[in-house]
């Protein structure tokens, strides 16, 4: 919608973003070979209503009495003006730290060594257990600080750092409570099959068991919009994870896999089967998996980063993925073993250079498609009643925010129509 599209609508804006080298909406229409384009708007202005985006186009063609004394002003100065980014796999809630696994890896020390020397999901288990929901979420906040100065307006966040039904309780309602404290919006999954605690070593079932007890929990209370589950050799099962996700579907949870990570398991084609949201890591999928996942409609979900850290020799096929029509989406999948850090902007580059993806792919990955692998359409775009979540970026072109590996690039964030971030350090466009 540009300026002619008004309906007499003659209400003032209460922000004007002016002065874009463009304003890329990753609204465009769909394309057979790349499957999205990014919309680039002519103009160089968004113009803002209370929460909603209520106006793009050329700056020199703003409607009259639109822009009056109580309109603020935010100057891009030159740089791309995008949507906020959608980061739509994270485990950001959780207490401990396992640096020294890093430490480790240097070593060519490798998962079972770690896990012999304390490390391993189930330290964070155990770490996260020890602690209330005052401390976790004081954990947790100066984690979503970061990741706000990466640009990040809309948040995935997962459970199954407790794996007792009152820990994953806990440790939801400590979501609920961080969407409140801060301006990222939090979306949250419930991660019972993350793995397996030592005190249930001896009885896989009976923990299945206290899982469904849990998820009917998590319903009756309205915690999460998602069920989850790692599939992997070491973790569950695909035979396991049907029966429980089954269950969550009917309950009403969309579902997300983790799959394919570590070994060709068939997981995307559990995920296609499933009719799942997303397919997240997908390192080892295989090329009926792709096939399925095209079919089925599911967006996969890639994180490089993780891939990096542990050190695995393949990362996921995002060339492929992006040619069979699967939508490709990219994560931070911040958590503290296989990706210690909050730099959304650093799975762009990596996405790049390792997963095939183009610079346009990448910023539709945290994007438009980040988006679509929570269900959302209404983020990760930018159009005329919409949501006002949007980023001005301290670079010219879309291939900088790439190439410039693991730069903060956000110069200012806006959420739901207001400001909530000014970069200080000097962001500024090359």
């Amino acid at each position: 919608m540009s300026s002619s599209d008004i309906d007499g609508d003659s209400v003032p804006f209460t922000l004007l973003v002016r002065g874009a080298s463009a304003v890329l909406t990753a609204d465009g229409p769909e394309s057979s070979d790349a499957g999205l384009t990014l919309a680039s708007r002519a103009g160089d202005a968004v113009g803002i209503r209370g929460h909603e985006v209520a106006w793009i186009g050329p700056e020199t063609a703003l409607p009259h009495g639109l822009v009056t004394r109580g309109t603020e002003f935010l100057d891009a100065e030159g740089g791309l003006v995008v949507p906020g980014f959608v980061d739509c796999h994270s485990h950001v809630v959780f207490a401990g730290d396992r640096s020294e696994e890093f430490a480790l890896r240097s070593l060519d020390v490798d998962a079972v060594g770690i896990t012999r020397s304390g490390g391993g999901i189930i330290s964070t288990v155990f770490a996260t257990r020890a602690k209330d929901e005052d401390a976790l979420i004081r954990l947790a906040l100066p984690r979503l600080e970061r990741l706000l100065a990466h640009g990040v307006t809309t948040l995935e966040v997962k459970s199954g750092y407790g794996l007792t039904l009152e820990d994953e309780l806990k440790l939801l309602r400590v979501v609920r409570r961080l969407g409140s404290l801060q301006p990222v919006t939090l979306v949250p999954t419930f991660l019972w099959m993350h793995a397996l605690p030592p005190e249930w070593a001896s009885d896989r079932a009976g923990f299945l068991a206290l899982g469904r007890r849990t998820l009917e929990a998590v319903v009756r209370e309205g915690l999460a919009e998602f069920a989850d589950a790692f599939v992997e050799q070491g973790a569950f099962t695909p035979e396991e994870a049907r029966s429980f996700l089954t269950e969550a579907k009917r309950l009403g949870l969309r579902l997300r896999l983790h799959v394919d990570q570590l070994s060709a398991g068939r997981g995307a084609e559990l995920a296609a089967e499933l009719g799942a949201v997303s397919a997240d890591h997908l390192e080892c999928v295989s090329p009926q998996g792709i096939a399925a996942l095209a079919r089925a409609g599911v967006t996969a979900v890639l994180m490089p980063v993780a891939t990096l850290v542990l050190r695995r020799p393949t990362y996921a096929p995002g060339k492929a993925l992006r040619e069979a029509g699967v939508p490709v989406a990219l994560a931070s999948n911040v958590n503290p073993g296989s990706a210690p850090t909050e730099n959304l902007s650093l799975s762009l580059g990596l996405a790049c250079l390792l997963n095939g993806l183009t610079p346009d792919e990448a910023l539709l990955g945290v994007t438009r498609w980040g988006a679509q692998a929570l269900g959302r359409t209404d983020v990760g775009r930018l159009k005329v009643g919409g949501p006002a979540d949007l980023l001005v970026l301290g670079c010219r072109e879309v291939a900088h925010l790439s190439a410039h590996l693991g730069v903060r690039h956000a110069r200012a964030v806006v959420k739901g129509g207001r400001v909530v971030l000014r970069a200080n350090d000097g962001a500024r466009c090359p």
